[in-house]
């Protein structure tokens, strides 16, 4: 049981679509069992116990360490194994929640099935309330995906590829349209037609696999906030298992992933739209600059703008300028006007970043060294 749990709970640390990944901090637990800290829609932290229910894969995606034709051990545990590893983890305290997914070792609905089936015995045999991210298969049933809804917290179906034509380079036996699309699709007309829906979706892109470019990526998560109301879309850069050249593949930077993210944030959380995202000829983000930065440069007529009468979506628009710090901004000017850009410092403001951006009451204020000068937007002040 220990072997397997070490190879399953390996497998599945590939999959960052509960925002937890082998770049997040991990938990120890038993001899090389890990615990992944997830971060939720609250911006609660949960431990997740992250696990496959099986490595047997009848599939060959280029992309997976698990692929039918990789030499790899494979295992599986049954529902009630799955069920009673983690109730154990949870009565020691170590988690609070489970992610499951699973290879494909038969078909996509019977492997669905028994994932379902450990989750049913967690729900209503072990009375188990708290977090559950399960991820639905790609090509099950309605009816396995209605179920799905039902038990989770949070379900995912990984586009993994943001085009049929990518998707065909790395995955061939996956449809995107029938086997993907479709079931997203029906996660949203299943919560659609709940008065209070307790569960919500995510999905994944493994970024630089098939070729694919930014512009395609950011076009389809644009597309999918949009039409299918995802609460996240997550971007894992493709690594060849211990860094080798894999399928004539090479490991994509992972400043690529991070851009992606930045691009992300700003459909999300900035009221950006895809068409406003700075990408070059050749559908890219740049690597080595912030593309919030590089909008900002590149629509002057935009600013300066005047910290004291500015709405706040135009204030997320400024660099340095976030959410929260955005909405302090606007909170201190009802108690009345900012006089100092030093002041925004502990609103969570990045000065260095904002202040070139910003007008105080008619005046620009720049840092010199230690001493602050103001001066009018192109004209020094006598």
């Amino acid at each position: 049981m220990e072997a397997r749990l070490n190879v399953l709970t390996e497998g599945a640390r590939y999959d960052l679509s509960c925002a937890c990944g082998p770049g997040e901090p991990r938990v120890r637990s038993g001899p090389e069992r890990w615990v992944y800290p997830a971060a939720l829609p609250s911006g609660k932290t949960v431990f997740l116990f992250k696990v496959l229910l099986s490595n047997a894969c009848s599939r060959d995606c280029l992309y997976c360490v698990n692929r039918r034709s990789n030499l790899v051990r494979r295992y599986s545990l049954t529902p009630e194994e799955l069920a009673r590893s983690f109730m154990e983890l949870l009565r020691q305290g170590v988690v609070s929640g489970l992610f499951l997914t699973s290879a494909i070792p038969d078909t996509p609905s019977r492997s669905m099935e028994r994932m379902l089936k450990a989750v049913e015995i967690l729900r209503l045999r072990s009375g188990f309330r708290g977090y559950i991210h399960l991820k639905i298969l790609p090509g099950v049933t309605r009816d396995l995906v209605e179920r799905a809804v039902a038990l989770a917290t949070r379900v995912s179906v990984n586009l993994e590829c943001p085009t049929a034509g990518t998707l065909a380079r790395v995955a061939g036996e996956k449809n995107l349209l029938e086997q993907i699309l479709r079931p997203i699709g029906w996660v949203k007309q299943i919560l659609d037609g709940k008065e209070r829906p307790r569960c919500d979706q995510t999905t994944q892109f493994v970024v630089g696999a098939a070729g694919e470019s930014d512009r395609q990526i950011l076009a389809r998560s644009s597309q999918l906030y949009r039409e299918a109301h995802l609460s996240r879309v997550y971007f894992s850069a493709f690594q060849p298992p211990d860094g080798k050249l894999w399928e004539g593949m090479r490991g994509t930077p992972l400043m690529r992933e991070h851009r992606l993210y930045q691009a992300d944030f700003l459909f999300r959380k900035y009221g950006f739209s895809f068409e406003e995202i700075p990408l070059s000829s050749e559908g890219e983000l740049s690597l080595s600059e912030d593309p919030k930065q590089i909008w900002a440069r590149m629509h002057p007529e935009q600013f300066p703008m005047e910290i004291n009468r500015a709405e706040k979506r135009e204030l997320l628009r400024v660099p340095g300028i976030g959410p929260l710090s955005a909405e302090r901004i606007v909170a201190a000017r009802r108690e009345g006007r900012l006089r100092r850009l030093e002041d925004l410092k502990g609103m969570g403001v990045l000065l260095k970043r904002a202040s070139p951006y910003l007008l105080l009451d008619g005046r620009r204020e720049r840092e010199e060294g230690k001493a602050l000068q103001l001066s009018l937007w192109g004209q020094e002040m006598p």
